[in-house]
């Protein structure tokens, strides 16, 4: 089971987390988020400490971003993966893939996130396919592209039958970890955590964290 622990922006907070041995972390590149990065000196400590991450993979969350912006993050963060979280399109995430190809920039992997509400058709994710490494299920409903801390009906997981793998997420917090174990899709990849294990925007409880990793595996 993989573990995504997302908005994380204090150093020593991500150092704490990292050493629990989650799998991703993620920072949030999106102006509206209480968790933004924001014009902190988060890149150049991620250099200084790269050392530090060879076991854990950097993810960039973006919302409907310019192209020549998440190139530049992906570089300044030295990030793995780049999570797209709003209306990016099929063609959009073919031709980032495709601009990676031919760049000696620094390349990442590519997450497409889908807002999961009760009319959710899963059938949609299949244009995203052969364009991302995997997806993640994330609940629906804000029109501001925001995380709404509540979890969605994960009996529609039923309805998935592609072949991307997945993160689950959407309001996940301590007490779902025995569902979360229970889970059973050929597709789950792991969960994508946040603001269920915060004691504020941004800064998590890592005491809480570690006892979700250790349940859950």
């Amino acid at each position: 089971m993989k573990i995504k622990v997302c908005g994380l922006r204090d150093p020593g907070n991500i150092e704490a987390v990292v050493a629990l041995g989650v799998d991703y972390v993620g920072f949030i590149f999106y102006g509206k988020s209480a968790r933004y990065v924001g014009d902190t000196e988060l890149a150049a400590w991620l250099q200084a400490n790269a050392a530090s991450f060879a076991d854990v993979k950097k993810v960039g969350v973006f919302v409907n971003a310019e192209v020549d912006y998440i190139l530049n993050t992906v570089h300044d963060y030295q990030l793995d993966f780049v999570q797209l979280h709003g209306d990016e399109s099929p063609v959009y995430c073919r031709e980032l893939k495709l601009l990676w190809s031919v760049s000696t920039l620094r390349r990442a992997g590519l997450v497409k996130a889908f807002r999961v509400t009760p009319d959710f058709d899963f059938a949609a994710t299949s244009a995203y396919a052969d364009s991302c490494d995997f997806f993640v299920f994330d609940t629906g409903g804000r029109a501001d592209y925001g995380g709404t801390g509540a979890k969605w009906d994960w009996t529609k997981l039923t309805d998935y039958r592609g072949d991307t793998p997945f993160l689950l997420s959407g309001g996940i917090g301590l007490e779902d970890a025995a569902a979360v174990a229970a889970l059973d899709h050929p597709q789950l990849l792991g969960v994508d955590v946040n603001s269920g294990f915060e004691d504020a925007p941004a800064q998590k409880d890592v005491a809480a964290l570690a006892r979700f990793v250790n349940e859950v595996r």
